[in-house]
């Protein structure tokens, strides 16, 4: 205990640094206005503003690259309240009694419980954080090659069972993340492969330019395509009596503690732990409560409760990213990304050798959630004013930044194309029901799990048995083999596609 206040200290005199205290604030700043602007995702913004963290500190970057994550799980309710359009997909859910509490004159209250509900879940997750890191850590440090390997399989398999949609095409994605890892120079032997004789290609592909493609430029189809504008009558909605009655802080109080304890579990497990932790604690509100008919008619519990949850999710998601190097989902691989250009080698032994790393990161979560507390409300009359820009004018503005941030990593051209082609290909797989997110699971993890393969391998002498009788291995393995079992089973299938089913609607 008194090693886990010592770091804290730590952690707070790196975060209270003006400099990193003013990354917290923009990051937190751009997070809320991503999730306010629909059709802009946290994905494709931190891929977007990857380039620009080459320039300031290893600490500062992520510091800000986190205030965008969390904020943008602020923002997202904002849209889905006033206006009946989620920001984020973590915030689908609460359009259903977010948009009736705003019609019935109520968004005020809606607004307040939905930012309190994300402090709150936002503080306990952060707490978790703090005391899981540690533990977990010195747990990762009895992992060899082959427990990491198998680490990373199962990881890979709870993406597939949480991924939306068809099995099959979760597993596709997968493959072909994998196989996109694989283009350049041999992990080991340097040699050659699949780049084509095209020297641009012998370092392989870059993570940000098939992020940047994949999701932003793909999501800009997508919202054209569609045809995104906004109904102007819906944005003249008058928000009244900001803060919420007593009644309405006792009637949430429960589901902000429900909540916040599914998301903070949903958010360790990889594959979109926000998204589902808000369609899980909307389901359980419903399921529990004495006349589930108030839901989808402005109950304040359908605002409080996955608002917290995914907020908590959004959270402890950063729990194996920092203590085993695995990132659980799209928007922690990109955090893998950044650590990676900064010559920074997520895992266990982050937390030993750059400590003011991990500690100033997880304290700047706290000043960021308070500070998300303050600015939000206040800025609920700007953020309808943004709604009204047109689409037709965003969208220029975005394509060109995007454009120029490729550009200015490697000053290669070709990357500004391949970010093109990838956004063709993005658009394609959303329009056939591919979720493009375990793709960029598979990327990530495609280099770690091929090294820590071959390493095992090569300490085994070739013996893959090495994989099922190292104990701790064989239990990962059994673990990953009894997930994809479950998931194949009709009851599950049935199960994931209510819940999905009830997302989409």
């Amino acid at each position: 205990m008194v090693e886990l206040f010592s770091n804290l200290a730590l952690g707070f005199q790196v975060a209270l640094s003006p400099i990193n205290l003013l990354l917290c604030l923009i990051g937190a700043l751009v997070g809320t206005l991503v999730g306010v602007l629909p059709g802009v995702g946290t994905v494709a913004t931190v891929a977007m503003l990857l380039p620009i963290t080459f320039g300031l500190p290893p600490v500062g970057a992520l510091i800000m690259l986190a205030g965008i994550y969390y904020g943008a799980q602020y923002g997202g309710s904002t849209t889905s309240i006033l206006i009946n359009i989620p920001g984020e997909a973590t915030s689908v859910v609460t359009t259903l009694d977010g948009f009736q509490m705003a019609k019935q004159g109520r968004a005020g209250p809606a607004l307040a419980i939905a930012a309190i509900g994300s402090f709150f879940a936002g503080c306990v997750a952060t707490v978790l954080i703090a005391m899981l890191g540690a533990p977990l850590t010195q747990l990762a440090q009895k992992f060899g090659p082959a427990e990491y390997f198998s680490l990373m399989v199962l990881g890979l398999i709870f993406a597939v069972v949480l991924a939306k949609g068809s099995l099959l095409k979760a597993i596709a994605m997968i493959v072909m993340g994998l196989l996109l890892s694989m283009v350049g120079s041999d992990v080991i032997t340097g040699a050659s492969r699949m780049a084509f004789d095209i020297p641009e290609l012998a370092d392989g592909l870059g993570f940000a330019t098939v992020a940047m493609g994949v999701f932003g430029f793909a999501e800009i189809i997508r919202n054209l395509d569609a045809g995104a504008d906004i109904d102007r009558e819906l944005v003249q909605q008058k928000i009244t009596g900001l803060m919420p009655t007593k009644q309405d802080l006792i009637e949430s109080a429960p589901a902000i503690l429900r909540g916040t304890m599914l998301g903070s579990i949903l958010g360790i497990l990889p594959g979109g732990g926000a998204v589902i932790a808000s369609f899980a604690a909307y389901t359980f509100e419903k399921k529990i409560a004495r006349d589930p008919s108030r839901f989808g008619r402005g109950a304040i519990e359908g605002v409080a409760a996955p608002e917290s949850a995914n907020n908590a999710a959004a959270q402890t998601s950063f729990i194996p990213l920092l203590t085993l190097g695995i990132p659980p989902n799209a928007v922690m691989a990109l955090m893998v990304g950044a650590m990676t250009l900064h010559g920074i080698v997520p895992g266990p032994q982050v937390m030993q050798k750059q400590p003011e790393l991990v500690w100033g990161m997880i304290a700047s979560m706290w000043i960021g959630n308070l500070m998300l507390l303050v600015i939000n409300l206040p800025l609920v009359g700007i953020w309808v004013r943004l709604l009204r820009v047109p689409y037709r004018l965003m969208f220029p503005a975005i394509v060109i930044f995007c454009a120029i941030g490729i550009y200015s990593i490697n000053n290669s051209p070709l990357d500004v194309v391949l970010a093109g082609a990838f956004g063709l290909l993005g658009y394609w797989l959303i329009k056939h029901d591919f979720e493009p997110a375990p793709l960029l699971l598979g990327m990530v993890l495609g280099p770690l799990m091929e090294e820590n393969l071959r390493r095992a391998l090569l300490i085994s002498r070739g013996d893959a048995s090495v994989f099922f009788t190292r104990p701790l291995s064989a239990g990962l393995m059994a673990a990953a083999a009894l997930l994809l079992v479950l998931a194949v089973l009709p009851s599950l299938r049935k199960k994931r596609r209510e819940v999905f089913g009830e997302s989409e609607n």
